[in-house]
């Protein structure tokens, strides 16, 4: 037996290191419960007989302020929202690689009732605005839901707290870029992506601490797991039909792209402190090393794809096949 192979077999498991983690986990979870202000879809979609007369006119009014709101920010609205929709997937795959009865699985209910609200305020607020035709969007949704999402981690758990951490800022990104350019059209929406985005801002920030964490005990391991998942990340909404075109829609728009996701990949990298690890064995150098070189390579793929881009037309049945043309 060589070297490395005796000094990977004498590493505690994977599933070891995690359980060594839970009292951080359980410190994350109690600051998170500290600092987050929980509020509910009725918030900004109220629904009662006893609305005020003020309630019943803004949702009134709704419809026809949304009119204005441009279809590439609508596709952009209905892809945040099916990525929302898909926690199913989501929950099961934290339960399955995190376990069960353990810090890691109470954090996975709170999170999971965190962000069912997400779905669901935003599903009351294309539904009652007319944004879409509806019918259309929910073939769309539960074509999702049947067509599952499971990424080839290879039963690693490492890949699912580097996948989060990322998916976390990256989803944070889309719906705030969302907003911002909503707004011009009708408040409401921003409102209610700007407290989704700050849900999305306090979630990454405990996947990261938790990934921090990994770091600091099996820095070698972490590396290489958030070296398979980073340079291309399986967006979780990669399985709805029509995805690719919804996401160049998206990017053309200037909403979300691949530089937007360098940016992420590079705050990851900095915040996890990648660049201050000093390794002790060659394998964590070189995932340390081909980590670091993941925003330069982002950049090479930005630039060929830009120059790629060529004058295209879209359209899509959840809104009534209108095209979206961009030159």
């Amino acid at each position: 037996m060589n070297t490395t192979t005796a000094q990977k077999t004498s590493l505690p498991s994977k599933t070891e290191v995690l359980a060594s983690l839970e009292p951080l986990v359980e410190r994350n979870m109690a600051r998170h419960i500290e600092e987050r202000k929980l509020w509910m879809p009725s918030d900004f979609m109220p629904a009662s007989e006893q609305m005020t007369a003020e309630e019943e006119r803004d949702l009134r009014e709704l419809p026809d302020r949304v009119r204005g709101i441009p279809d590439a920010v609508r596709v952009s609205l209905a892809l945040n929202l099916l990525t929302e929709e898909g926690l199913p997937h989501f929950h099961r795959l934290i339960a399955v690689y995190m376990g069960s009865g353990n810090a890691w699985s109470r954090w996975n209910f709170l999170w999971t009732a965190e962000e069912d609200r997400h779905g669901c305020v935003l599903h009351d607020y294309v539904r009652d605005t007319r944004l879409f035709d509806m019918k259309a969007f929910e073939r769309l949704q539960y074509q999702y839901l049947e067509a599952g999402f499971d990424p080839d981690w290879h039963n690693d758990p490492y890949q699912l707290l580097a996948y989060t951490s990322l998916q976390e800022r990256a989803t944070q990104s889309a719906h705030a870029n969302t907003g911002k350019l909503a707004a011009k059209y009708e408040p409401m929406i921003q409102r209610i992506l700007g407290h989704i985005a700050a849900d999305e801002s306090r979630h990454f920030k405990f996947y990261r601490d938790a990934f921090i964490g990994l770091l600091e005990v099996d820095p070698t391991r972490a590396m290489e797991s958030a070296l398979k998942v980073m340079p291309r990340l399986a967006m979780p909404g990669h399985t709805i039909g029509g995805y690719i075109e919804m996401a160049e829609v998206v990017r053309r728009a200037g909403i979300y792209g691949p530089r937007d996701y360098r940016r992420v990949v590079a705050e990851c990298l900095e915040s996890w402190g990648i660049a201050d690890l000093r390794p002790e064995d060659a394998a964590g150098r070189e995932a340390q090393d081909k980590l670091m070189a993941v925003p330069a390579r982002l950049d090479k793929l930005s630039d060929i794809l830009e120059r790629r881009t060529k004058s295209k037309g879209f359209s899509f049945d959840f809104i009534y096949q209108r095209g979206i043309n961009f030159e």
